[in-house]
């Protein structure tokens, strides 16, 4: 394949390197072992791996290495960090980061087809070989697209800062300065490993996690379970975002007295984490079941049981006119109500009548007509609204075939 010579991205990078190498230091598509050299000569540092995926390049430094009798230093095979071990002080990355020309194949060269795609994958992997106030040296390319890398950073809770730029004939190089983001330190310190984005929320971004209670602080989790999946809602960078947070956080611990929501965990100022709820959206869940009308009514009642008890603590969900992404179905068959960021204490309450409305607007959704949603829901609806007592919650479940009366 042949091994990547030092040209002038290698050479900025080298800059950096000399003053910010210390203590253990990682030097990832090791190359011609520039970067692990000059690491090694920093006289803060402790001790240097140098990996590449390339036979040649690992065999031709390892031979330097052996030859100059150069102690500090390892060189391995590893491609990205399949063999890499520990954590580290700095972490050097001089990716490939062109994108692909059609017909040839050069991996010391590109980054895959967009330019991008080997460091995105390297950042989804990288906080975990990242003591928790390390560093990562990054160089890349105006050819790779800032904003995309920008972006990569972002959704692996990494925060970043560019020490220098340098212009060239058809490309700009950049050189950054990445930290984990105060979110994820705080994260991990407090047991959560195994990080990853997960989707793009209205007012926050979700990621998953791994808590091993074994290596937990107990005080956040009870004793109920050795590992738990956790989702965990990331404020933007919004001052709102960060309001409707502690909104959620707030209703959550009280309604999840009730047996309502995702059992919260624990939160920080910036973020909650609560249980991850497997599962499948309402109205997906109605369409898989639709041959079994009984099950459907079942859980139709539970979600509008637990909306009635809303109405009794005089509090407002909201969202619920659309809840097709905020209500899973558990494989348990258990409803959970999802985003309380815009729940708030009401006179007025509304939690069974939007519900009632967004049934029986999708009524045609849930089989033939009248089957399991009768034409008198927005009539009987009205009557709660006027007068939201049991007795009138107990005649609008009658509405969609249930007889029995509600727990509550």
């Amino acid at each position: 394949m042949g091994i990547y010579q030092p040209a002038e991205d290698s050479h900025l990078l080298q800059k950096y390197v000399r003053r910010y190498a210390l203590g253990r230091v990682l030097d990832l598509g090791t190359g011609s072992g520039i970067q692990a050299l000059t690491a090694m000569a920093s006289p803060t540092t402790q001790f240097v791996l140098a990996v590449d995926s390339d036979d040649d390049a690992v065999h031709a430094f390892r031979e330097k290495v052996q030859q100059e009798r150069l102690r500090k230093i390892q060189v391995q095979l590893s491609d990205l960090f399949s063999n890499v071990q520990g954590q580290f002080n700095l972490i050097i990355f001089n990716p490939p980061y062109l994108p692909q020309d059609q017909g040839i194949t050069d991996p010391t060269i590109y980054g895959g087809k967009k330019g991008w795609e080997l460091s995105q994958k390297f950042f989804e992997q990288a906080a975990k070989y990242l003591y928790p106030d390390g560093k990562i040296l990054f160089l890349f390319s105006s050819l790779t697209d800032q904003k995309k890398i920008d972006e990569i950073l972002e959704k692996n809770l990494f925060a970043f800062q560019l020490l220098d730029q340098q212009k060239l004939a058809f490309e700009m190089l950049s050189v950054y300065c990445i930290e984990k983001s105060l979110q994820r330190r705080e994260l991990e310190k407090k047991g959560v490993e195994d990080i990853h984005y997960f989707t793009h929320g209205k007012r926050g971004d979700i990621f998953t996690g791994i808590i091993d209670y074994n290596k937990f602080i107990k005080k956040y989790l009870p004793a109920q379970k050795n590992v738990v999946k956790v989702a965990i809602k990331v404020k933007r960078k919004e001052s709102l975002a960060r309001q409707r947070m502690e909104n959620e956080t707030r209703w959550l611990t009280v309604i999840n007295k009730q047996g309502i929501g995702p059992r919260l965990l624990f939160s920080g100022e910036e973020y909650l984490v609560y249980e991850f709820v497997e599962g499948e959206y309402l109205l997906e869940w109605i369409k898989a079941n639709s041959s079994n009308p009984t099950k459907i009514q079942h859980i139709l009642q539970q979600i509008l049981e637990q909306l009635f008890l809303l109405d009794q603590l005089g509090v407002n969900k909201e969202e619920l006119h659309h809840p097709q992404k905020h209500i899973l179905i558990t494989k348990n068959n258990q409803p959970v109500l999802l985003d309380f960021e815009r729940c708030h204490p009401a006179k007025k309450v509304q939690n069974v009548t939007q519900f009632a409305e967004f049934l029986y607007r999708v009524r045609g959704e849930l089989g033939p007509p009248g089957a399991l949603v009768s034409s008198s829901l927005r009539d009987l609806a009205r009557a709660y609204k006027r007068q939201p007592t049991r007795e009138q919650f107990h005649n609008l479940l009658k509405a969609i075939g249930i007889e029995a009366q509600s727990k509550w």
